[in-house]
């Protein structure tokens, strides 16, 4: 089988023993969760600066996300705050590789032995990152991967677990395969279900574009990579423009997103969206990218939904109460004043064109007071 083979090879290329594709990284983390046996009653400790998915893989466990803020250099998770969010319901840290740079596993990983949790990577934007040579994903229980469209080894969509432990694994296997156990032969009907399970299976198609476009996620991991390094030093020279810190164990980010930091006193006192709509007249696209998400309308839905309900108590869904205790001022802060995001392919591009950025940001910054008079209200 196709897929086979690119189970095989995927799991080599990360460093693990096995892997199993499915039908994307949202169902990824929501099968990893489920096997571990995380769900009603127990907590997992979170980013707030993610994508939508990471939280409703929680949500759709039954399980409480409990949000730990962000380094203000970093993006990722703070792992100095996650011990004092730890109770006895804690299950589990879900660290977030977000935007293609690796978290504080090193830290990550020393909380998690001490506390006896389980650490589930979300490196669905993170392919081929690595900490001290080993690649993220490789690290903690389960590592998990997207390959939705704009990722960097795009294959339209679907996702990946990958992990050493073969028990682990196998649930893994029948969850995706209606329950059927590890060795049964997809498409079979004469095995007996050893659980409850569902069908997200990986198509023959999608991995075979996939070991496709494995051949050429080296190259471009290395181009991302230099060439992320080179802009982050250029306009790191701009006052005003903070560049993503790395901790010091990384050895290779893979900028999915190549995001800095906007402080814009230096500029004038530019808005940040005025200063993203200059930004794009030089031609250089950019987003804002993701607004807090712990205050979003669906973890109050999941809370008011009968599951829920039924599991906790109301003194566990009083929202005023999870609001309260779930405050991510950082994030709030970088969501709404700070981040700029350009695009992994734009890093594909050469030398000269991360000089073009650097000289469209710096133009922007000589010409701050004139741009803030004639266009800021």
């Amino acid at each position: 089988q196709v897929t086979d083979e690119f189970e095989k090879k995927w799991a080599n290329l990360i460093g693990t023993k096995r892997c199993l594709s499915v039908v994307n990284g949202t169902n990824a983390l929501i099968t990893s969760l489920a096997m571990l046996n995380i769900g009603p009653g127990d907590e997992v400790m979170v980013p707030p600066y993610t994508f939508i998915a990471t939280v409703q893989a929680i949500l759709m466990n039954g399980a409480f996300p409990v949000f730990v803020d962000i380094d203000p250099h970093t993006f990722q998770i703070d792992a100095s705050k996650i011990e004092e969010k730890i109770t006895s319901r804690t299950k589990a840290i879900l660290p977030v590789h977000i935007l293609g740079i690796p978290a504080d596993m090193v830290s990550i990983m020393a909380i998690a032995k001490k506390h006896n949790l389980y650490v589930i990577e979300d490196a669905c934007q993170t392919h081929l990152a690595e900490i001290n040579g080993r690649r993220v994903g490789s690290i903690g229980d389960a590592g998990c991967f997207s390959f939705q469209t704009s990722k960097n080894m795009p294959i339209g969509e679907g996702g990946a677990i990958v992990s050493d432990d073969e028990k682990f694994m196998d649930r893994c296997f029948s969850y995706h395969n209606f329950g059927f156990p590890y060795g049964a032969h997809v498409g079979t009907v004469a095995n007996e279900s050893i659980m409850v399970g569902t069908k997200i299976r990986f198509t023959e198609y999608q991995a075979a574009i996939g070991l496709v476009q494995m051949q050429n996620l080296e190259n471009e991991t290395k181009t991302r990579w230099e060439n992320g390094k080179y802009l982050a030093k250029r306009i790191g020279e701009i006052p005003g423009i903070y560049p993503v810190k790395l901790y010091p164990e990384t050895t290779k980010a893979v900028f999915h997103l190549f995001p800095f930091f906007y402080h814009k006193n230096e500029f004038k006192g530019m808005s940040r969206s005025l200063f993203m709509d200059a930004l794009r007249a030089e031609g250089v696209p950019c987003s804002s990218g993701y607004t807090p998400l712990h205050t979003q309308p669906f973890i109050k839905a999941a809370f008011e939904s009968k599951l829920y309900t039924q599991i906790y108590s109301k003194k566990d869904l009083n929202y005023e109460d999870f609001i309260s205790k779930n405050k991510c001022p950082v994030n709030d802060r970088i969501c709404k004043e700070e981040a700029i995001w350009l695009t992994q392919n734009m890093l594909l591009s050469s030398k000269s064109s991360m000089d073009d950025i650097f000289n469209a940001v710096e133009k922007i910054y000589n010409n701050a007071d004139k741009i803030v008079a004639k266009f800021q209200k």
